[in-house]
This record gives structure tokens, C-alpha cells and sequence, in this order.
């Protein structure tokens, strides 16, 4: 059992019947009243995001996970196939886990969470950024860059990211993985 004050993020915690992982926190202490603390949950089995505010000194039931690095194989319709980079085990996880699968290239690493308890992998953590070559991009018309202007350019893992006139197709650029967007060019 731990309580409100072992909060961090990534942590996984049993709460409603269901395993979630905590994505967002903040501690509050109000001028007037108890201290409480401001959550943000994301379940484990259908991806779906909660808020929740548990009262300080609040009792959670957490959840025993080890972290294993894991190198992605490839996509095969809404699975995604990995292995264990110690132990060469290979494991299918649904599309849903993961929290941005349009910007997994084959053979990134990424750290896999497995239930100490169950043996099942619960979430798998991307690399805070990823360096993706653009596939496509409308070209950028000159005269149009008044303010922060962008176009919308496709990787070479298929999704789509907002980037500034000046990127072209070709060109590498890094990708902010938690919030999908574009980071930088990277210069070869």
C-alpha cells in the first residue's frame, strides 16, 4: 500500500477495478481546507484518460512492475510485434497500449512495463523524441509566412505532423513523441 505522497508519474496504481497509470500530478494545498492531490489516470487495458483528485494521506493500491527494453519488429494490422533485446522473447501488443504508435519506426528501443504479479506487459514508453525523414510535404509558397506558419508534412511511419514552410520532403526531423509535434531539423 502506498499513499498520496509515493505519487509520481508513471506510476501504476489498481484504482476501480482496473490498472492505471498516473500520466499527470500536481499537489494542492489550498489556503483553506485538507491538501488533495490532482491526478491524471490513463487505463491500462482500453487507454482511456481519467482525472481524479485523491485527498492527502489517501491510501492507493500500487501496482509491482518491471521495466524491460524492448525493440520494436513491425506492425501487423492493430498488433505490434516486439522483442526482448536480452532475451530475444517476442511479444504482440494491441495498438491501444501505446501511446503514440504512428511514430514507431521499425527497430526503435522502447522501455516495455510487465505486472510483476501477472507476467503481462502493461505499457510500453517511447523515446522522449524520435528523428523521422518526411516522405511528403506541400511545398511552401513564399509570401506566406506572416506569423509561425505550417504546413502539414507525412513521415516515413505514415503519420502526419504539423511543420514549419522551410521543411522539405527528404529531410529528418525530430518529433516530440508525447505530444506529437515538431521538435527540430536535423542536419546529417
Amino acid at each position: 500500500m502506498a499513499s498520496t505522497s509515493d505519487i509520481k508519474n508513471g506510476l501504476c496504481i489498481k484504482y476501480n477495478n482496473d490498472i492505471y497509470k498516473i500520466i499527470e500530478f500536481l499537489h494542492v494545498k489550498p489556503g483553506k481546507g485538507p491538501a488533495f492531490v490532482r491526478t491524471k489516470l490513463r487505463s491500462l487495458t482500453n487507454g482511456k484518460v481519467l482525472d481524479n483528485t485523491f485527498s492527502a494521506g489517501h491510501k492507493i493500491d500500487e501496482v509491482r512492475v518491471e521495466n524491460h527494453k524492448f525493440q520494436f519488429l513491425y506492425p501487423e494490422g492493430d498488433d505490434f510485434h516486439f522483442m526482448n533485446t536480452e532475451t530475444f522473447e517476442q511479444i504482440s501488443l494491441n495498438k491501444n497500449i501505446l501511446d503514440s504508435p504512428d511514430l514507431l519506426k521499425e527497430g526503435e528501443n522502447v522501455m516495455v512495463s510487465i505486472n510483476t504479479e501477472t507476467d503481462l506487459p502493461l505499457s510500453v514508453d517511447m523515446p522522449a523524441s524520435v528523428i523521422l525523414e518526411v516522405t511528403y510535404a506541400e511545398p511552401g509558397i513564399k509570401g506566406n509566412t506572416a506569423t509561425n506558419a505550417t504546413k502539414s508534412a507525412t513521415v516515413e511511419t505514415g503519420a502526419s505532423v504539423n511543420v514549419p514552410l522551410f521543411i522539405n520532403e527528404g529531410d529528418k526531423i525530430k518529433i516530440d513523441t508525447a505530444s506529437g509535434s515538431y521538435m527540430e531539423r536535423v542536419k546529417e
